[in-house]
């Protein structure tokens, strides 16, 4: 943030200022009692409501929509400002019913009911006036109700500007106003995603949660004749007694649901984003999630952080252990389920040796989670077979990154990347699997003029936004990056002086590049050789290019080296060492990088320190006071394979559906049935749950207490919102338990004793402690003991012994499954926005499950035409691996002879893993999901169109520059309230240059 370079004076009070920054902003840190009913910090100015008028130099502003300037005297508190803000909500109040004691919304946030507190308001001039309009309660997580809407515009600006969905405008110009979805269509058949910006930044109850009405208060379950009655016998009594003894008694009921309503900080537990919010809940009921300031979110949601929470009251919750007996599942008790568990790990372990034994750490848990089970690995059993999920997604983007920058993260933050100049995505659908990160690239671009580039399969949303967008030949990315770097540094673009103080290698990775040459890439990839050279030209201009990259980079069997292609272009170009650029590979779930960090890996202890180092295992050695297993372990690709072998015995696994998200599931599968002994422990009895010897029952995040880090390294808390259900028990707790019944005496009582382990025996986090998170403070690695975080990487140099970065020559190696004559199409998979990978989760939502009730393949309207397909047509899609029956959706998101299928299902059966092959990144073990070739077998049945009419693609969206509140002051009802004032003080300082009437 910039320093204060001005001074304002307010009241005779001089207070330091930034130039240019909003008048409004100074005089709240002035603590000025001044109403802001349309301002909110996070959108910025409106001016849609005149209720923040002061008097600068004479002249009657609004204080928002007034930047600072050096010297400004301001007056808040003269009869002209004091009257002119009165009146102007006065008018608001005409469009607005108040009934705050039997309002869900009266919760001490609501910002009209504090403004009439504020004002001292007793009797409103303006009568009410209910619009022709009946309320919109078709979307089924909140409704719009037009009567209670005081057209301040918040939601038109949030969704405009800065979720950018362009779905909410006003029509101003129409005789009654309101909030137009698609420009006057029904809100659940909208482009609406269902993000909840509106919903979060509305002053009042005109846009509301469903899940809190009739649920807040203590008088807001009223049926609705009683309701109207009351609202009746309220406005009845205000001409006699004036607001303020309805106001007192509207204070003191929301007073008392401070005893019901429980409010508690957490972070979101689906993508790697971090979004963090507070979550209110009454009993075991959620009632809503509300953004308010979290450090990577702002007030910013999507779909499954806002409302995607069913699942944790979900009735096929897991609530007690489960024992598997000939055949058959039967409950058990915590004691007779962890005996068990103890006397067979014990048995396998005498019998065939520690490395039978094998343990997968889980992505959606805490890092102090995967920090024990890490533990429980390498201290108490004594293997390193220990794995987590990035090896399904990260690990080719990590090792990219360690190759050349030596940290395995991204380098900067959130912030960066809407800084940047120029935003390269590669294999990233970042709207649908990053949405509240995407949302910055989509205000940056629309409003700063940031430039985005975009290579991918398909032309989704960020694709369609592009200023530049290509769809290279599946699995070649690696070929045009490199491509653009040669033709870089064959050019003299590089960044010289960068390259001779930073890094190492210019000689022997450009020798590499020789192959490599415009017209090649071309050949191979498809993209024209003009439009490579505008990449690299873009790149060249840019005032920072940050690349993002995801699964449609690192799940090929080239990932890694496409990673380290990546970063080299960067280097070269001098992206590195600076704000507003860098690397950037996206996480997708919420703790891949913390479970990552933990040491939940066959290869590292905690922090990346290698388990074959000498000096790392005796200091962990002195910390647990056991001997650490010297060799590397399986990953959990490899114990698959191990497992076939008869080498690997028995499992434990958390927190993952291995038996639909690893490839090949038919293998896996099989791998499963054979296992002498497998755990698995998750919250809900999943597919990878019925191969189970014992299932212990967990506890989602809102059950819990711990931290997760996300895709830009920020640690943050969660706090425990909602007791475990049934005999559930928080995955800390359980894997403590298992230790100790294998004789471990572990003593932790709380998470803050693990975090404070890792702090002592990981540099990354050594300087983390809970109170250091406390509320919605956070930390990015490394931490420093004293506590300073590191936002940007790579300040002072990078992470190896001579501080200078490793340019490092990679090798292309080409997909291994191209389509041929028998397999002619190829199978991309991926995300979808409403759903999170698998769906165990999301299923859960009555509401998600409306917009996408199942799975679907996409198929483009060629390849339709020739086929004879329309959408609802069943198709077996049958590969070298498996076949799934799916019903098909035509659309020009994929071209030609591409088809897509989300992960997402909710039939095992038809999972897109029963497609996918065993062949891996031979870096990472990371298996080529995106590189699987089908053929397409048409059914004879017909079905509905997997994507319903309620979906928000089908929708129109209305791109606009905001709430364009000119329009607004162009009706001819509209009458600034300063304007007498402002044009007699005109009047009184130049007499003779006004005339005319007002």
């Amino acid at each position: 943030m910039p320093s204060f370079d001005a001074s304002v004076t307010v009241n005779g009070v001089p207070y330091p200022a930034r130039s240019g920054e909003a008048l409004l902003e100074v005089l709240n840190r002035a603590s000025a009692e001044l109403p802001q009913v349309c301002y909110h910090p996070q959108l910025g100015p409106l001016q849609t409501c005149d209720t923040c008028l002061v008097e600068v130099n004479g002249e009657l502003v609004r204080a928002c929509g007034t930047r600072v300037t050096p010297g400004q005297v301001v007056q808040t508190e003269t009869a002209a400002a004091r009257h002119s803000r009165a009146a102007a909500f006065d008018r608001l109040l005409g469009n607005h019913l108040l009934y705050c004691t039997v309002c869900d919304n009266n919760n001490g946030n609501c910002v009209v009911h504090n403004t009439t507190a504020l004002l001292g308001v007793e009797h409103q001039d303006t009568p009410y006036r209910p619009k022709p309009y009946p309320k919109d309660e078709t979307n089924p997580f909140y409704r719009y109700d037009p009567d209670q809407c005081i057209l301040c515009g918040r939601c038109v600006e949030a969704c405009q500007n800065l979720q950018v969905n362009e779905t909410l405008s006003i029509n101003w110009e129409d005789p009654h106003p309101r909030v137009l979805w698609d420009g006057g269509s029904a809100i659940n058949e909208s482009s609406c995603v269902s993000c909840g910006h509106c919903v979060t930044v509305c002053p009042c109850n005109a846009l509301m949660e469903k899940s809190m009405l009739g649920e807040a208060g203590l008088m807001t379950g009223l049926p609705l004749p009683v309701f109207q009655s009351a609202v009746e016998l309220v406005k009845a009594a205000e001409p006699s007694i004036g607001y303020g003894p309805i106001l007192q008694l509207s204070d003191t009921e929301s007073a008392v649901r401070e005893g019901s309503v429980k409010r508690t900080k957490t972070v979101c537990t689906y993508c790697g984003v971090g979004c963090s919010f507070e979550v209110w809940t009454k009993e075991r009921r959620i009632l809503k999630v509300e953004p308010t300031h979290g450090p990577a979110n702002g007030v910013s949601t999507c779909i499954k952080g806002k409302f995607g929470w069913d699942y944790v009251n979900s009735p096929e919750r897991l609530t007690t252990p489960l024992i598997r007996e000939h055949g058959r599942f039967r409950e058990a008790s915590w004691d007779e389920a962890l005996a068990l568990i103890a006397r067979r790990f014990t048995e396998i372990r005498a019998q065939h040796g520690p490395d039978a034994l094998s343990f997968i750490a889980s992505s959606k848990c805490t890092n102090e989670e995967a920090w024990l089970m890490q533990k429980l690995a390498r201290a108490v059993v004594g293997t390193n077979n220990m794995d987590n999920c990035s090896r399904y997604c990260q690990s080719p983007a990590t090792m990219g990154l360690w190759r050349t920058v030596g940290y395995g993260g991204d380098s900067g933050s959130i912030h960066d990347i809407e800084a940047a100049g120029l935003v390269i995505g590669i294999g990233t659908n970042t709207a649908e699997s990053h949405p509240v990160l995407a949302t910055r690239v989509k205000r940056s671009h629309k409003l700063r003029g940031q430039r985005l580039i975009v290579a991918d399969l398909r032309e989704h949303e960020m694709a369609r936004r592009a200023d530049l967008f290509v769809r290279p030949v599946p699995g070649t990315d690696f070929v045009w990056l490199t491509a653009v770097a040669r033709y870089i540094l064959d050019e003299g673009l590089e960044d010289r002086a960068f390259l001779e103080q930073w890094v190492n290698g210019l000689d022997e990775y450009r020798a590499s590049l020789a192959p490599y040459t415009l017209a090649h890439a071309e050949e191979v990839t498809g993209i024209p050789q003009d439009t490579l050279r505008q990449i690299a030209h873009e790149i060249v201009r840019a005032d920072g290019t940050c690349i993002l990259w995801a699964m449609g980079v690192t799940q090929q069997c080239s990932g890694s080296e496409t990673s380290t292609a990546i970063s080299n272009l960067l280097l070269i170009t001098g992206n590195y060492m600076r704000p507003g650029a860098g690397s950037y590979p996206l996480r997708g779930h919420n703790n891949v990088q913390g479970a990552s960090d933990m040491g939940a890996m066959p290869g590292f202890v905690g922090g990346y320190q290698n388990v074959e180092d000498p000096a790392v295992r005796e200091k962990f050695t002195a910390q647990w006071g056991v001997d650490l297993p010297q060799s590397k372990g399986l990953d959990n690709h490899e114990m698959v394979h191990a497992i076939h072998g008869g080498t690997l015995r028995a499992m434990y696994l958390k927190g993952e559906e291995m038996g639909l998200v690893d490839a090949n599931a038919n293998y896996v599968d099989a791998a499963f049935e054979k296992l002498d002994f497998f755990v698995v422990q998750d919250v809900f009895f999943s597919r990878t749950a019925q191969f189970a010897d014992v299932v212990l029952p967990a506890s989602p995040s809102l059950e819990k207490d711990g931290t997760f880090t996300n895709t830009e390294r920020r640690i943050q808390r969660l706090s425990r919102a909602l007791e475990p259900l049934g005999q559930s028990r928080p995955d800390w707790e359980i894997i403590r338990d298992v230790a100790n019944a294998l004789g471990a005496g572990w003593t932790y009582a709380h998470p803050s004793e693990i975090m404070a382990e890792i702090a002592a025996l990981v540099p990354l986090y050594s300087g983390v402690t809970y109170g250091r998170l406390e509320g919605f403070r956070s930390l990015q690695w490394p931490v420093l003991p004293d506590g300073s975080d590191t936002p940007l990487l790579f300040t002072e140099g990078f992470p190896f012994p001579d501080r200078r970065a490793r340019l490092y020559p990679a090798e292309f190696i080409a997909p291994v499954e191209p389509p041929d004559g028998e397999f002619d199409l190829h199978l991309n998979n991926g995300r979808m926005l409403e759903h999170f990978h698998e769906g165990n989760m999301t299923f859960k939502s009555a509401g998600i499950t409306q917009k996408v009730p199942g799975s679907l393949v996409e198929v483009s309207p060629e390849l339709a035409r020739e086929r004879g397909l329309e959408s609802g047509r069943f198709v077996r899609l049958v590969s070298r691996h498996g076949a799934v029956r799916v019903r098909v959706h035509v659309t020009d998101r994929v071209a030609g002879r591409q088809l897509y299928m989300p992960m997402n299902n909710p039939s095992a059966r038809d999972a897109v893993n029963r497609l996918t092959g065993s062949h891996t990144d031979p870096s990472t073990h990371t298996p080529a999901y995106k590189d699987t070739a089908v053929r397409l077998e048409v059914l004879p049945e017909l079905g509905d169109n997997p994507l319903p009419r309620v979906n928000h693609r089908y929708g129109h969206p209305t791109p606009q520059r905001g709430v364009e509140v000119e329009r607004k002051w162009q009706r001819a009802d509209y009458r600034f309230p300063g304007a007498l004032y402002n044009r007699l003080a005109a009047q009184r300082r130049a007499p003779e240059t006004l005339g005319g009437d007002d």
